[in-house]
This record gives C-alpha cells, sequence and structure tokens, in this order.
C-alpha cells in the first residue's frame, strides 16, 4: 500500500494509462508548464514531451472541439477544465457534439473522451467558480457522470473512463485534492456504474458521493454514539446509476436521507428520490428527506458560503428529523 493525496492518485491513473495505450493524451489549459491549476499533472510534462501533455489557450470551447475530433478519429483525450463551470463555454461542443456523436452517426463514430476537473464549490471563490455541473450533465444522455469522493475510487474510476468509449464527465472536488488515503501500489481499477456501501447500519440510510460523503461519515459516527446505526451509501457513478444498491439499503433500514452538494431544484437527489419512492414506497416508514445546496448562487462572503452549502451539522439535524418518525 502508498498513502496519496487524491491529486497523486489522478496522477497515478492518468499517467499509467498513457504507458498502456498511446493514443492517450491530456490538454487544457496550464496542464503542462504550470504543472496543472491543482497539480494533477506535475512532472508529466517533463515525461511525456508537449505533444502528449498540451497547454491550450483560454478558449475551452476550442479546445474541447479539438479534443472530441481528435476522439472520433481514434485518439484517446482526456481534458481537463480548470473549473469544472468553465466547461459551460464549451457547452455546444459538450452537448450538441460529444454526447450525441455516437447516436448522431448511427453508431459509427464513438468518442472515447474524458473531461474532468474540479467540480463544486472551493473556498470562497465564488458563484461562478463553485457551480456543481453534475445535474446539467447528467440530463443528457450519451454522458457517463463520475464524481468520487476519495483517492482510491478516484485513480480506479479514471482509470476505467480513460478506457471507456464513451464520453465522460469526471468530476473532482477541489477541497478534496489534498486529502489523503492509502490505496494499492499495484495496478487496479474500479467498475463504473457501481455504488458502494461504505459503512453498514441498519437504522437508517445516508445516500452520498463526492465531497459531502464525508459530512455523511462524520453524522454517522456522531450517532453512533447514541446507538444509532447509520449506513452510507457512497453513489461513485452518477450516470450510470446503481439504484439497485440503494433500493437493497432502504428496503433494510425504511428511512433514507440524501446529501448532496448541488442545488435542492431538480438535482441529483431529487432523481434518486424519485427513483427510491417508486421502488421502495411500501418500506419507507418515513418521507424522504434532502441536504442540498440552498437555491442561490453561492456567496463569497464565508460566512454566507457556510450557510448556504452542506456541513455535517446540517446532515446530523436532518437525520434527527428523519428518524423522529420511528415509533
Amino acid at each position: 500500500m502508498q498513502e496519496v493525496e487524491l491529486r497523486e492518485a489522478l496522477r497515478q491513473a492518468l499517467d499509467e494509462e498513457m504507458q498502456r495505450d498511446e493514443s492517450v493524451f491530456i490538454m487544457g489549459e496550464e496542464v503542462a508548464e504550470y504543472n496543472g491549476a491543482y497539480k494533477v499533472t506535475k512532472g508529466m510534462l517533463d515525461k511525456w514531451g508537449d505533444k502528449r501533455i498540451i497547454d491550450t489557450p483560454i478558449a475551452e470551447n476550442g479546445f474541447a472541439g479539438l479534443a472530441i475530433g481528435a476522439a472520433v478519429t481514434g485518439l484517446r483525450p482526456v481534458v481537463e477544465f480548470m473549473s469544472f463551470n468553465f466547461s459551460f463555454v464549451a457547452a455546444d461542443q459538450l452537448i450538441s457534439n460529444a454526447c450525441k456523436f455516437y447516436y448522431m452517426s448511427g453508431n459509427r463514430f464513438s468518442v472515447p473522451i474524458v473531461f474532468r476537473g474540479p467540480n463544486g464549490a472551493a473556498a470562497q471563490v465564488s458563484c461562478q467558480h463553485s457551480h456543481c455541473v453534475e445535474a446539467i450533465y447528467g440530463n443528457l444522455p450519451g454522458f457517463i457522470v463520475i464524481a468520487p469522493s476519495n483517492a482510491y475510487d478516484a485513480k480506479g474510476l479514471l482509470k476505467s473512463a480513460i478506457r471507456n468509449n464513451n464520453p465522460v464527465i469526471f468530476l473532482e472536488n477541489e477541497m478534496e485534492y489534498g486529502k489523503k488515503m492509502e490505496i494499492p501500489t499495484e495496478e487496479y481499477t474500479v467498475p463504473i456504474g457501481k455504488a458502494k456501501v461504505v459503512r453498514e447500519g441498519k437504522h437508517i440510510t445516508l445516500v452520498s458521493y463526492s465531497r459531502t460523503l464525508s459530512f455523511c461519515l462524520e453524522a454517522a459516527e456522531h450517532y453512533a454514539k447514541r446507538g444509532v446505526d447509520v449506513e452510507v451509501i457512497d453513489l461513485r457513478t452518477i450516470k450510470p446509476l446503481d439504484i439497485a444498491t440503494v433500493i437493497a439499503s432502504v428496503k433494510k433500514t425504511h428511512f433514507c436521507l440524501l446529501v448532496e452538494e448541488g442545488h435542492v431544484f431538480a438535482g441529483i437527489s431529487a432523481e434518486v428520490g424519485f427513483q427510491i419512492q417508486e421502488h421502495c414506497f411500501d418500506y419507507l416508514d418515513a418521507p424522504l428527506k434532502r441536504v442540498c445546496q440552498k437555491e442561490t448562487p453561492l456567496p463569497y462572503s464565508k460566512a454566507l458560503e457556510r450557510e448556504s452549502i452542506p456541513n455535517t451539522a446540517r446532515v446530523i439535524k436532518a437525520i434527527e428529523e428523519v428518524l423522529s418518525y420511528k415509533e
């Protein structure tokens, strides 16, 4: 085993896949000379050269389109957006081309491309750098959407994403890049579309992913001291969604709380919650509840930012509200 930061786990995945497959290359703003805005690609220019680690102008629509063309013609690009908010500048390329090309070409052209970078709130970077995009891209048939919560899953899922023949939206979180974890030194992959029960319990199910999973685990520890056994599920992949793992847990616990950093209206929890009630209505002993970002652009103020996004205290309070229905 080796202890690495999440950014290093991502770097290992990129490096191993470039070693395995010469058609893999990386492009984006500051990925080469500057080693990446969050140092995910540190040292890779020296190792692989400027034909495979490619700095781009500040022109997301242009380099996203270039990468999609490269993917259609046989290469496997990994595109880094410095912030996933900047992917909106390339919206036409992603929405009209990347996720529709296979269908529009009558299944003749695959688009094996990964769009990766930080998603959601960081520390006081305000609303133009803080939007959670998973519900937007999850609404588009053709995209795979992945949002890992830890270094082990980040490495294994990124390797699987690069090998996949479909366009992948790979969502990291700026606040998680420095989080350390032990992962195997040998090569491994994590399957796309498989959720994980990261903590087993019997009294209530918490469903989350990415950064907010840590809030759920902290809340579970809090309730464990009070004799409440909380089960925590990490979705890992938003689309395709492993609803079967969620259903099995809710049928066991009969109570469910959904936690995400995205906005409450039309978010991922809204979709997961609908599927839960569709399959588990007769098993639920309380209404489903959600903890999400409040319905406002994320403020710059540290105090207002703290009030807007989910945290452990809000998860603890929501668990209490759900379990208040327990006889």
